[in-house]
């Protein structure tokens, strides 16, 4: 016989279940600008396809590359951080990044905003880059050019009706006003890449060495180590080309700055290329620059080490190194 139930038996409760961990949202502000993008580039594939947007094509496929890829990071989350403090505004990080960069790169933990960074860079580039063609000439530009394709020998060197279709094709891209413009647009598509490829191979490097860091804390960072960088290169740069004589100015060297702040001005860059660019890496803005990533990654990502930010950003600068002397020694006409 089973043993009487106590009427004044209760179960005891379940236990508690743990309280789902909540997730970070969506950066979905970002899908109407991608999509704006998007449909600016299908206008100028359009234009260009019906011949009344000289080089359409090209510039439409960019935008609309930029506006798919810009979309699709849309997806990946933000970081859950405790916000400490407001966000900073874009002039208070601009200016910030100079002179107190740790208290920037700490806001920009809770508040990965990058795109204030992004158009900072592209704006300063594509002045210099204006400035730069003006000073220069187009003509001793595309001369410069297609007289060192020539040289670069087979099977790399194009045949000679060729190279006079891409003589053509270039002064018209420098000079015809619509395709300075689609330029512009391409310019900004390719800084965009690039800081995304810097990002990812950054956030690889940090999870490699048993860091924590998200997408967008690394984009952020990424640009915004390379603000400083870039204001001080572009603008000296502009004052050194009208100081100096465009005869004095390569046409290929100088396309980025003129500012010589590093080791490859005691280098011939016709008879030691390869060493003509390591050291160029040696240099003042070089290791600013290494120093503004590896604080960056210090106080900007989730969990990261001091010496884990300089083992990533060392890494980093060792393989843009390795990979502009590749180039290099494959074309080392065109910076002789």
């Amino acid at each position: 016989m089973s043993a009487p139930q106590d009427p004044g038996f209760q179960a005891p409760p379940p236990p508690p279940t743990p309280e789902a961990e909540p997730q970070a949202p969506r950066p979905t502000k970002l899908r109407p600008i991608a999509i704006g993008v998007f449909v600016l580039g299908l206008v100028f594939v359009v234009g260009g396809i019906a011949k009344f947007l000289a080089g359409g094509i090209g510039t439409g496929a960019a935008l609309c590359f930029f506006g798919i890829l810009v979309f699709a990071l849309s997806f990946i989350r933000l970081p859950l951080v405790g916000e400490e403090e407001r966000p900073l505004s874009w002039f208070e990080k601009i200016t910030g990044i100079f002179y107190e960069p740790s208290r920037v790169f700490r806001n920009l933990r809770a508040y990965p905003l990058w795109i204030g960074a992004f158009l900072t860079i592209w704006v300063l580039t594509t002045i210099y880059s204006t400035a730069f063609i003006q000073r220069i000439t187009p003509e001793k530009i595309v001369d410069h050019t297609i007289e060192k394709v020539s040289q670069m020998g087979p099977p790399f060197a194009p045949p000679p009706e060729r190279l006079e279709t891409m003589r053509t094709d270039q002064m018209d891209a420098l000079k015809n006003p619509v395709q300075r413009v689609g330029a512009v647009f391409k310019s900004a598509v390719g800084i965009f890449v690039f800081g995304c490829i810097a990002a990812g191979l950054t956030l690889l490097g940090v999870l490699v060495f048993g860091g924590r860091m998200n997408w967008w804390q690394s984009l952020a960072v990424t640009f915004y180590a390379l603000v400083p960088v870039v204001v001080i290169q572009k603008v000296l740069g502009l004052v050194i080309l009208y100081l100096k004589s465009p005869d004095d100015l390569h046409p290929i060297l100088n396309q980025e700055t003129t500012l010589q702040d590093n080791l490859g001005i005691l280098v011939s860059p016709a008879n030691h290329p390869v060493l003509f660019v390591m050291a160029s890496f040696i240099g003042i803005t070089s290791f600013y620059g290494l120093w503004l990533r590896a604080r960056g990654l210090h106080y900007g990502a989730t969990r990261v080490s001091k010496g884990t930010g300089w083992a990533v950003a060392i890494t980093l600068w060792v393989l843009l190194l390795i990979v502009v002397m590749t180039f290099t020694a494959l074309f080392p006409s065109f910076i002789s």
